[in-house]
């Protein structure tokens, strides 16, 4: 087959969360199809280093955005029930460009990777679409809104609202629709719209995170993610002001640290707490997760799936995350991962994976044959074939 992939972050090199599923999706797609690849960078550094996407692609397209151009697309929504977030990722000159490829080529499926991008065949009609949405971003911008002080509260309520329109409308003009946890599919489906929906799971490279023969250091914690991101910001916020001082007061020598890119002043004055390091940029994360004792995912907002977690638990790092967190995650509280509720109960599994290494272990070894046996991309892939079959197979067109 012939497949028009069109995502809003160009996914490669897959290092972060809203790039590892889409070129993983591209990766299997292009071993028995020809994939051609269109999607937005966010600058010019980003377009030069994924060049490597031409091995896993049949060909590639990408827009470079320009900030001042995306800004005012999101002014001229202000005034419309249109989404900022699609104001920002709309292109003219990359609507053209789809245009083109959809006259050029005989495409036999259309897939697209997150709605904001969706704006730009959603009115394509003769060939099969199917619409990824990952996570239900609408979701996330209202919990943003309980978060934000006011008048922010009221954009990203605002947005929120907006994007729970959208979907809803979106949904409807493809073929099939899916999300990336059963969770997020309840959401999509509680629309009501008369539509095929599937989901199909994140997987993470078991082997490229792998357990280390190094030993860990004890009373060592780490957090990993971008620090640009709010969700991490404010959840290490609250961990180290609320959660921190009581692990404390049980391992007085407990060190955190705090590994992800771009992390702004207020970010980085955590250093000024005993034991907290924040380290920015990394060439590699693994080193310093491989030597962490217990590896902490406090989040006070997360929708779909959380990769760091994967990502840990496959490297046999005992994992504490809380119930938002933990949603997206195939693995039982207690048994691969421990799920706290409060930051009392967030600190007292923190302090018993620490204090007991036979309990640590457990963990380890557990956490990671999850991720063997539930959260691969070999089978995740499987049940993307089974939608893209039942796609096609049912297929009646668009008017």
């Amino acid at each position: 087959m012939k497949i028009l992939f069109l995502c809003h972050r160009f996914p490669f090199p897959p290092k972060r969360g809203g790039k590892i599923r889409p070129f993983n999706i591209i990766k299997h797609l292009a071993e028995k199809h020809e994939v051609f690849v269109v999607s937005i960078a966010s600058s010019k550094q980003e377009a030069a280093t994924g060049s490597g996407l031409a091995d896993y692609c049949k060909s590639y397209f990408l827009e470079i955005i320009n900030k001042t151009a995306a800004y005012a697309n999101v002014l001229l929504r202000v005034p419309t029930r249109i989404p900022f977030s699609m104001g920002y990722f709309y292109s003219k000159k990359l609507f053209k460009r789809i245009k083109k490829e959809l006259a050029d080529v005989k495409f036999d499926l259309i897939f697209v990777h997150c709605s904001s991008v969706a704006q730009y065949v959603q009115d394509v009609s003769g060939i099969p679409k199917i619409l990824d949405f990952g996570d239900m971003d609408s979701q996330k911008w209202t919990i943003y809104g309980k978060y934000k002080k006011f008048p922010l509260s009221l954009i990203y309520k605002s947005e929120g609202k907006r994007l729970r329109a959208a979907e809803e409308e979106l949904a409807g003009k493809f073929d099939y629709c899916t999300c990336t946890t059963l969770q997020e599919l309840k959401t999509l489906q509680s629309y009501g719209v008369s539509y095929d929906t599937g989901w199909f799971p994140n997987g993470v490279d078991n082997e490229f995170f792998k357990p280390s023969d190094i030993p860990f250091e004890p009373d060592t914690m780490s957090f990993i993610g971008r620090m640009d991101y709010y969700p991490n910001q404010e959840c290490m916020f609250d961990f180290c002001r609320n959660t921190l001082p009581l692990i404390k007061t049980k391992r007085p020598d407990v060190k955190l640290i705090i590994v992800g890119a771009n992390p702004p002043v207020s970010v980085r004055k955590l250093c000024r707490i005993q034991g907290v390091t924040v380290t920015g940029s990394v060439p590699d994360v693994r080193p310093y997760v491989q030597k962490s004792a217990v590896n902490i995912a406090p989040l006070n907002i997360a929708r779909g799936t959380q990769n760091k977690i994967l990502e840990s638990m496959a490297m046999g790092v005992p994992v504490v995350t809380t119930k938002t967190a933990a949603d997206g995650v195939d693995a039982a509280h207690g048994k691969h991962f421990l799920v706290a509720s409060s930051h009392e109960e967030f600190a007292d599994a923190v302090v018993r994976l620490l204090s007991d290494n036979e309990e640590r272990k457990k963990y380890s070894i557990n956490g990671r044959a999850r991720m063997l046996s539930h959260h691969n991309w070999r089978k995740s892939m499987e049940q993307l074939d089974i939608i893209i079959e039942d796609c096609l197979e049912n297929y009646g067109g668009h008017p």
